[in-house]
């Protein structure tokens, strides 16, 4: 299939399953560590490139990654086909943390407000800066980071070679005195010890005084910097930010508006999407997540409760109240029952690389959609059909409004999402593919890996839709490996490497990464 804007969205052959491997682990738990529900990871971004990663955690703090092996990997790849060695697979190391947010409360509404980050999303690099947007319920915040060279105060002393005036100050300790050399302009305590106890000035002054002096050392040391507060503009929480194409702009989104951001001014936003009703009690739907097309910057799509995904065009008018196209799953559900429309509610939604097709993802399943077909979705893949005899309990603990996130891969060939128990599922989208893979989020991914299933049958639908359905036929109450699930231990949060087949996954505080 080849995908609109000048990019192939959903790779042409199939091709087979890929042999997934772990690489790398931060922050990984020892047996029996409780987890602090604050080092919970929130939010996962590669940034366009790849080379960085960000990840956002329920203390409102922004942890920042860049790659180590990408530096010379062109050069080194030629040289590594001609040996029997395998091109090293994706390294990141730990960059920088900041605190992005605070806990704050609205006294006017008498809400406390979380620190918790909801989102992050990178925007275009400058002058070798790193810029992105985060934000918790009710307020975002748009960060600078960049290399800065420590500055270094040194010479806070007399020049002990020198004779004074009057007498000499000659000490063994003079020497390492004025050698000192602190960043910030910081005094070591024995020095601070030795001017006041032993040292008295010679009559007539010190001829040989010697100023504070600030070097600028070699070393660079990443600094985040808070450009600008975006805040006041959300009666209700945000769940979604994105950025647009054009550099400049951005949306964000709650329950019930959309709003339209310019990056450089932080006072105003434009309101494009508002579907509250006048009276709230003909409330019906809410929007649950919102994105920019990749290549478009008048095109936008988000997703309601009802699962329902809208497509909106920012030329035909200021507020975007009517939709340019409706996505709807048109077929019906074999038996409705209370839980038909909870489930139904979209979590998440993303667009492929050429913004073509898009993602969503509610509580059972994935669907991919076509931008150009609007009768239904073109594959649907089933995550964890095994709990649908559950949801009454997973009603009960709440389990059932979990809102677990979708990813592509840069090729669009494979899309990807969590489940319960670690688990997190990889399914293959090109024409004829069968690929469904199931790995856990753990050193050994494969662990709880099953045989792929037989080539999926295709309903009798229309030849239009053309619907996929896979990996269902699971026994119920438990995993796809026959194992009982756990629905303490989510995968919620996870991103696909824009160029490359690696993964980055959360499980709990730990952040997992793998590569095929």
């Amino acid at each position: 299939m080849k995908g609109g804007g000048g990019g192939d969205d959903v790779g042409g052959a199939a091709s087979g399953p890929l042999d997934w491997r772990f690489s790398q682990v931060f922050g990984e738990r020892s047996a029996g560590e409780e987890v602090q529900e604050v080092d919970i990871i929130s939010a996962i971004e590669f940034d366009k490139s790849g080379d960085h990663l960000a990840t956002g955690d329920r203390g409102g703090r922004v942890v920042l990654f860049e790659r180590t092996d990408s530096k010379n990997a062109s050069a080194a790849r030629k040289d590594l086909e001609g040996t029997d060695y395998p091109v090293r697979h994706p390294e990141f190391r730990y960059k920088t943390e900041f605190q992005s947010h605070e806990p704050e409360f609205d006294y006017l509404k008498s809400l406390e407000i979380e620190e918790k980050i909801n989102k992050i999303r990178w925007s275009q690099t400058a002058n070798g800066a790193l810029f992105l947007l985060s934000t918790n319920d009710k307020t975002i915040k748009f960060w600078k980071v960049q290399e800065k060279k420590i500055k270094k105060i040194c010479d806070i002393n007399t020049d002990s070679s020198r004779t004074l005036g009057n007498g000499s100050v000659s000490s063994s300790s003079n020497s390492n005195v004025t050698d000192s050399c602190l960043t910030n302009g910081g005094l070591p305590d024995k020095v601070n010890n030795y001017l006041s106890n032993e040292y008295s000035f010679p009559p007539g002054g010190i001829p040989s005084l010697q100023l504070p002096a600030v070097t600028t050392s070699l070393e660079t040391s990443p600094v985040a910097r808070c450009r600008r507060v975006y805040t006041h503009a959300h009666d209700y929480h945000i769940n979604s930010i994105s950025n647009n194409s054009d550099g400049e702009t951005f949306i964000s989104a709650d329950d019930l508006r959309i709003n339209l951001w310019n990056l450089e001014i932080s006072n105003q936003s434009f309101n494009i999407v508002d579907v509250k009703p006048a009276n709230m009690e003909d409330l019906t739907e809410v929007i649950t997540s919102a994105e920019f097309h990749p290549t478009h910057c008048n095109t936008l799509a988000y997703s309601s409760s009802k699962g329902s995904i809208r497509l909106i065009d920012l030329r035909q008018s200021a507020l975007c109240d009517s939709h340019s196209k409706l996505f709807e799953d048109t077929a019906t559900p074999t038996s409705r029952s209370f839980f038909t429309e909870i489930i139904a509610s979209v979590s998440d939604i993303k667009f492929a690389k050429g913004g073509r097709y898009i993602l969503s993802r509610d509580y059972m399943t994935l669907k991919l959609w076509d931008i150009n077909m609007d009768s239904g979705p073109v594959s649907t893949f089933q995550v964890h059909e095994q709990l649908r005899p559950k949801l009454c309990d997973l009603y009960e603990n709440d389990s059932i409004f979990d809102k677990f996130e979708c990813c592509l891969s840069g090729d669009g060939s494979r899309v990807a999402t969590g489940s319960y128990s670690n688990l997190f599922r990889v399914f293959g989208v090109s024409p004829g593919s069968t690929e469904t893979t199931t790995l856990e989020a753990s050193r050994n991914p494969m662990r709880r890996q099953v045989a792929t299933p037989a080539r999926p049958s295709r309903p009798s639908l229309s030849s239009i839709t053309r619907v996929v359905r896979r990996g269902g036929g699971e026994s119920p109450g438990a995993d796809v490996n026959g194992n009982s699930f756990d629905h303490t231990t989510k995968l919620l949060h996870l991103a696909w490497h824009p160029t490359e087949n690696s993964i980055a996954c959360a499980a709990a505080n730990s952040l997992y990464m793998y590569y095929a």
